[in-house]
């Protein structure tokens, strides 16, 4: 059997980190424009990397919880892909082993003039005039507001080959990654993990209307008992 996460906020906020977008438009009391955007960095690069060093520390200090676990221990069961929109490594951190991160890693940084180099942070700050080996200055390896996801046809293809998609944390609005669940195949058993109603329309879809921590384990049991 081939299950296929994908994850977003939802999962990551019961670690203690904070979603992206709270209905005020704000992140920890910052415009959302004013550092998550490629003009914002061009505007007043740092600003934007002092940002990212809070965002950091905080993923630094925060635990993986029991979702991010029944996740990586079902891997013992099954080929287990996670798509995640979420920049944290709770998934890793958890044992997860094969992890698509669609919008960026915030434990890595990248060339400003190159996407394609992208390399680990030492320590937990990035400061202006830390360059690539090109000569230009470093960024946060994240995919910012108004810029292409790289390896969204990479997690399209992914779903397109499960027999199992779970979808935990998303409130499946954000495009053009909520667009992902089309790509299941008609055969693949769909599932919602969240709290709140979310935009499932048009798909047979079981809905474990729970928060991340209780309705993942729950699910991952389900599937173990179906492939025992």
């Amino acid at each position: 059997m081939r299950v296929v996460f994908f994850t977003g906020a939802g999962v990551s906020a019961e670690s203690g980190l904070r979603t992206f977008r709270d209905s005020d438009g704000l992140w920890e009391e910052y415009r959302i424009e004013d550092v998550a955007t490629p003009e914002a960095f061009a505007r007043n690069p740092e600003l934007v990397l002092r940002f990212y060093d809070l965002r950091r520390e905080q993923v630094i200090q925060a635990r993986p919880n029991a979702a991010h676990e029944a996740i990586a221990a079902l891997e013992q069961y099954a080929q287990v892909d996670v798509i995640t929109q979420n920049v944290d490594d709770l998934h890793e951190r958890a044992g997860s082993t094969r992890v698509l991160h669609l919008h960026g890693e915030i434990l890595k940084v990248r060339s400003s003039k190159d996407p394609e180099l992208v390399f680990p942070l030492e320590g937990s700050s990035l400061r202006l005039g830390d360059r690539c080996p090109l000569g230009s200055q470093l960024r946060p390896h994240i995919v910012w507001f108004g810029e292409a996801v790289p390896l969204l046809a990479d997690a399209a293809e992914l779903v397109e080959q499960a027999d199992v998609l779970a979808v935990v944390g998303s409130s499946l609005q954000v495009w053009p990654a909520a667009g992902l669940i089309h790509a299941a195949p008609p055969h693949a058993s769909i599932h919602v993990v969240d709290p709140h109603d979310v935009g499932t329309s048009g798909h047979h879809i079981r809905h474990w209307k729970e928060k991340a921590s209780i309705g993942v384990p729950m699910l991952a049991d389900l599937l173990m008992q179906e492939l025992m």
